[in-house]
């Protein structure tokens, strides 16, 4: 690693030192069940191949990445540290990773204790597979095992969204869970403004599947309404989104951070 990118890697370490001040003690049946929780919600609606991701932010470190990163950017889970994967984000895209860590950051150092598990962080960047390639990766991820002025640990999703994101500039999103207010795009000398959510829950269910690439009768029948109903909400989803096609629609909700 040259010494640019180690200067991204030691910024970003003072970041996310300011959430957590001492090692912890892991609860390993704890943090299993709580992981394999996220897994199942997680996976239910991703527009792209994906793996999971376990950071420990005390240590600046990756602990565990599933197998599936292989099939995603080509490594095998033992080669990927937080320098190689820091290495192998776009030249272009490290200034943005830095800049969505510390607005993550500042995000929870002020938020209650009790709302942490209330927020998903979303952003994209460019990160480079193995046969030398970049591959834009939708990077979602939740705080697990925390308390009060420690938070130890960051679950994540990566999801391959090249074939909706080809190009672009990245974009980074707060999305509030359980009621909470969401933060969309934020850009990156923008303070915290709440955004009132574009879609309705029934929308945001339908425009996740449309991602997957589910027809109108596939998704009228996963969530157990009319196909009428269906096309419904497929109509005013692109009023609101002011776009005439479902790919529009797509390609608007991963530039906005809608999905």
């Amino acid at each position: 690693m040259n010494s640019k990118n180690q200067h991204y890697y030691l910024a970003a370490k003072k970041y996310w030192k300011t959430v957590v001040h001492k090692k912890h003690k892991i609860d390993t049946v704890e943090l299993q069940l709580q992981l394999e929780a996220h897994k199942r919600l997680f996976s239910i609606f991703q527009p792209g191949s994906y793996y999971f991701l376990l950071f420990d932010i005390y240590q600046g470190e990756i602990k565990e990445v599933s197998s599936e990163i292989t099939h995603v950017l080509g490594y095998q889970s033992p080669q990927i540290n937080m320098l190689q994967f820091m290495d192998n984000i776009h030249p272009a895209d490290k200034p943005y990773f830095l800049s969505f860590e510390s607005h993550a950051t500042q995000f929870f150092n002020r938020i209650p204790v009790d709302k942490i598990d209330h927020y998903k962080v979303q952003y994209d960047l460019r990160l480079k597979k193995n046969d030398q390639k970049y591959a834009r990766i939708l990077i979602q991820y939740v705080i697990v095992n925390y308390e009060e002025r420690n938070i130890y640990h960051s679950f994540h999703i990566h999801t391959d969204i090249t074939h909706f994101k080809p190009e672009g500039i990245p974009c980074f999103s707060i999305i509030g869970i359980d009621g909470e207010p969401s933060y969309y795009n934020i850009q990156q000398t923008q303070v915290f403004t709440k955004s009132y959510d574009l879609f309705t829950k029934r929308e945001k269910q339908i425009l996740k599947l449309i991602a997957q690439g589910k027809t109108s009768q596939q998704i009228a029948d996963q969530l157990f309404i009319s196909i009428h109903t269906v096309n419904c909400h497929r109509k005013n989803m692109l009023a609101k989104a002011a776009v005439k096609t479902p790919l529009e629609l797509l390609n608007k909700a991963i530039k906005e951070g809608w999905l």
